[in-house]
């Protein structure tokens, strides 16, 4: 049976959550990337649009187009001010509904882990993007503990609960990236790790923010107080505050690109 598709809805909370460690890698990324400006851009799995509107503030596109599984997100995403001239729709990764070489640049952010069959959603990207085009992209590094929240999901094992909703983690390793590059007939595959820091108010700034992770709420509704409170204790440890109260702790993704024949 293939595992479902992952749906984040809630896009203000999940731009709290996610949206900004997405700029802060994207930051790098883009300065690995060094694109060249007028490229027509397509953001595969855009979710709020946060690294969709660094795109068009870094890169001056000539076109920039979005699309993500959920109404919700891509909703969101057209309310950005640098992106009210993208164009934004509903779609799946592994069934991109656009024609072949409609683009220049294709690019998946913090999204392969999350594609059913990631072989078919790297496909897709190197099928729409023209010949001599850019087809990248970068994950955190989820089975080597890169993850931002990675402390949240050894707080959730410890009390019994199974923290993962990826569909296929290993996909954000790089030896499977460049696998999964060349299956797709890229060449020119070039890979490096990011690493970004991100520092919160104190612990209750964090706490709220993990709290607009996908289904994390809807967990956490499941569990008595002392189940929650082995959680809070365990990241309290794993993430000490500053003299001023503020918890800064780093996170690594894996990044790759290649270009199309």
């Amino acid at each position: 049976m293939e595992p479902k598709p992952i749906r984040f809805n809630d896009a203000s909370a999940y731009e709290r959550y996610m949206g900004k460690w997405s700029q802060l890698a994207g930051e790098a990324f883009l300065d690995w990337l060094a694109p060249g400006p007028g490229l027509r851009w397509l953001d595969v799995g855009c979710g709020s649009g946060a690294f969709t509107e660094m795109i068009v503030s870094r890169c001056a596109p000539k076109s920039i187009d979005g699309i993500d599984p959920s109404e919700e997100q891509v909703a969101f995403a057209r309310t950005r001010p640098g992106l009210q001239h993208g164009t934004f729709r509903k779609g799946d990764a592994m069934a991109l509904p656009y024609a072949d070489d409609a683009f220049d640049a294709a690019v998946m952010p913090l999204v392969i882990f999350f594609v059913p069959d990631p072989a078919k959603g790297v496909a897709e990207m190197a099928r729409v993007v023209a010949p001599g085009g850019l087809v990248s992209a970068y994950s955190w590094d989820m089975p080597g503990g890169g993850f931002p929240y990675a402390a949240l999901r050894e707080g959730m094992r410890a009390v019994g609960i199974n923290p993962a909703i990826e569909a296929s983690s290993d996909a954000s390793r790089i030896d499977v990236k460049r696998q999964l590059w060349t299956g797709a007939g890229l060449t020119g595959i070039e890979t490096r790790e990011i690493t970004v820091q991100r520092t919160f108010t104190d612990f209750d700034d964090y706490w709220q923010t993990i709290l607009g992770g996908p289904s994390i709420r809807a967990r956490f509704d499941t569990l008595d107080a002392s189940q929650i409170e082995t959680i809070k204790s365990l990241m309290r440890t794993r993430l000490p505050a500053d003299a001023q109260g503020r918890i800064t702790y780093s996170a690594r993704a894996n990044a790759i690109k290649g270009f199309v024949k």
